[in-house]
């Protein structure tokens, strides 16, 4: 598997790598990442989690057992909860949200897949989405997944992001163009 420098080069990129390694000898990579999705949800719904996790005054065994103890509500698989613990004793849970990105881009990338994510000024409707996917399917040449966001301050328009290229075509952009060309 060809993983990019620069998420085995990163501190989370290292530990994801390790836990896809782990998941793909099991044959538990879909697996995994639906284990991630409940934890970075349950990250989300619950400041006091997300305290446990970063919170350098909450020690290492403690840290343990409340993950230990959300990982049986949530109903992780043993894997993902051994993966905490190791997490939990290294004091490396504050980067766990960045383990969950490296982890989806890692199985991503095995899959074949790419990640577009798309900025909207309003939420676009699925045949919009649809007809989207298809097309940065086209041209990117491989499976694109679109991870959608609204921005209002857009005005208009979409702006695009796959890996390091952006395509900008949101109205924001052209009248900042525009106002530009006429102070030249």
């Amino acid at each position: 598997m060809d993983i990019s420098a620069g998420i085995q080069a990163s501190l989370a990129g290292r530990y994801a790598s390790a836990l896809f390694d782990l998941a793909s000898d099991n044959g538990t990579v879909t697996a995994i990442e639906s284990d991630l999705d409940k934890l970075e949800a349950a990250l989300a719904e619950s400041p006091e989690l997300a305290a446990v996790t970063t919170n350098p005054k909450v020690t290492r065994a403690d840290a343990e057992k409340a993950l230990w103890g959300v990982s049986a509500i949530l109903g992780l698989s043993e894997l993902a909860q051994n993966f905490l613990g190791v997490l939990a004793q290294n004091r490396r849970l504050s980067q766990l949200p960045q383990v969950i990105r490296a982890f989806r881009a890692i199985a991503a990338a095995q899959r074949g897949e790419v990640t577009a994510e798309v900025t909207s000024a309003h939420a676009l409707t699925d045949a919009q989405l649809d007809a989207l996917k298809a097309k940065l399917t086209a041209r990117e040449g491989r499976t694109v997944k679109l991870s959608t966001k609204v921005d209002p301050d857009l005005l208009g328009g979409l702006v695009v992001t796959i890996g390091s290229k952006r395509i900008d075509a949101s109205i924001r952009t052209r009248l900042n163009s525009l106002s530009q060309a006429m102070k030249a």
